[in-house]
């Protein structure tokens, strides 16, 4: 196939060994890196790759130089891989979900071929289509995605609500735009409330907690980031700590998100009384949030508190901060003229090349750890 003029991404699957090295990823970004700049590594086992501008220098077709890219891969990696090529981000990525390792899909530019592999696949696996979703699809006999890509979008948009039914359509016509970005991200963003005197509310502590998922959500979003973890970490008056991570639903920016599974979080507990000094928040497993879908909602209730997100960071970005905040932050009239929410500080930790992410994959990730503090 000709792939002059065409866009061409390479998406990676790798069979990571159990006993793999801290170097491994770092040589496996340096093997990729000399086939094209354009490298995105999606750890713990995945890359893509655009190929657009490396197969003129190369003199190849996607398929051979896929097939040197798995060869050296095994050759000087020790990675069996499973690959697929494909004209944007989305459709290899599919394509390469369904390819065993050792094996290669290529889905040629024409719409022919993108048509012929993406309308008899089950609509289920579009991007951003969940169980509630496909559920609803199929009980109007759209099973597959050319069930879907036929419907006129207006039906479509009946049936799910305008931006979902917009953004389903797309996809099902095999549209797609994001980019391969190869700029490193953050490895976690945290951030910490310390109380004024060891609080016993619990109702303070949500108060905080809410107050500390506002701020993370609003750094998530002006640094082009989605989180799939969260891990919680509350400090006592003796000096003990507890810290507890959880995996979230689904990778994601938004403040009332990241509230419900702090609030879950806290609540697993089992807190009586207890004495907190401080409270932390840390999203983890961060990676740009162009490089991935949200699972389309059909809930509209869901979006009314993004739309308002939305206007409250255009706010915050004009007029500063503290301009609009979530009412449960709201103080009492006593307390007003001191502060309008809890004060938060917090970091960015970013990876270096080839370290460990911190994730949902990390050996031990979801267990509750309790230790002395030495602050």
């Amino acid at each position: 196939m000709s792939d002059h003029g065409h866009r061409t991404v390479l998406h990676l699957r790798f069979v990571l060994p159990t006993d793999g090295d801290a170097g491994l990823l770092e040589g496996l970004r340096s093997l990729l890196e000399n086939i094209t700049p354009r490298v995105q590594i999606i750890e713990p086992d995945m890359a893509v790759l655009d190929l657009t501008g490396a197969l003129p220098y190369w003199k190849r077709d996607a398929r051979a130089l896929t097939e040197l890219i798995q060869l050296r891969a095994l050759a000087l990696l020790g990675l069996h891989s499973a690959a697929a090529v494909g004209p944007n981000r989305m459709l290899a990525a599919m394509a390469c979900n369904l390819t065993p390792p050792d094996r290669r899909t290529i889905i040629d530019h024409s719409p022919d071929a993108v048509a012929a592999f993406l309308r008899p696949r089950p609509v289920r696996e579009l991007p951003g289509v969940g169980s509630k979703m496909a559920a609803t699809l199929t009980s109007y006999g759209l099973h597959r995605v050319g069930d879907v890509a036929d419907l006129p979008p207006a039906t479509l948009q009946r049936l799910l609500g305008a931006r979902a039914g917009r953004t389903l359509h797309e996809r099902a016509l095999g549209h797609d735009t994001t980019i391969v970005d190869p700029t490193p991200t953050a490895a976690s963003i945290s951030t910490e409330h310390r109380f004024t005197h060891d609080e016993l509310d619990p109702a303070q502590h949500r108060r905080a907690l809410l107050a500390l998922a506002d701020d993370l959500g609003r750094r998530l979003r002006a640094s082009g980031l989605i989180a799939a973890g969260l891990t919680c970490t509350i400090h006592y008056a003796d000096h003990t700590g507890t810290r507890r991570s959880r995996t979230l639903p689904e990778a994601t920016q938004h403040t009332v998100l990241l509230a419900r599974t702090a609030y879950a979080v806290y609540e697993s507990l089992g807190l009586q009384r207890a004495r907190v000094r401080s409270l932390a928040l840390r999203a983890d497993a961060l990676r740009p949030a162009e490089g991935a879908t949200r699972q389309l909602t059909l809930d509209s209730g869901d979006e009314k508190p993004l739309a308002i997100e939305a206007v409250a960071d255009r706010a915050r970005t004009r007029y500063g901060s503290p301009v609009i905040y979530p009412a449960a932050l709201a103080t009492g009239a006593h307390d007003r003229q001191q502060t309008q929410k809890p004060a938060v500080r917090g970091q960015i930790v970013r990876r270096a090349a080839g370290a460990p992410a911190a994730g949902p994959h990390r050996p031990g990730y979801g267990s509750e750890q309790r230790s002395r503090s030495h602050r």
